[in-house]
């Protein structure tokens, strides 16, 4: 008995569309985790004023690449978010 194969039928677009999708999604869960890291270590006060400004601005302009990115490609930031399933989303809500 042969098993049987799947089959995936997608378009160039659709693959190119869902990689981006992937990659931004990475992208920003990244920026994320680095951004809680940031506030607990100013919290904790282990950053100096100067060492909290050049993050501050360095977030800021990486946030602005995200939403830039995601006009380019027509993706909405909440189509970033993974459906993890039973797990939940991959990015914590706003």
């Amino acid at each position: 008995m042969e098993t049987p194969r799947w089959r995936i039928a997608a378009d160039s677009e659709t693959v190119e569309r869902d990689l981006t999708k992937l990659v931004l999604t990475l992208v920003e869960l990244v920026r994320q985790l680095v951004e809680r890291q940031c506030v607990r270590r100013m919290e904790q006060g282990s950053l100096t004023d100067e060492q909290v400004e050049v993050l501050g601005v360095t977030l800021m302009r990486l946030e602005e690449a995200m939403a830039d990115l995601c006009d380019r490609f027509d993706l909405a930031p909440e189509d970033l978010n993974l459906d993890l399933g039973p797990l939940g989303t991959l990015l914590p809500a706003s």
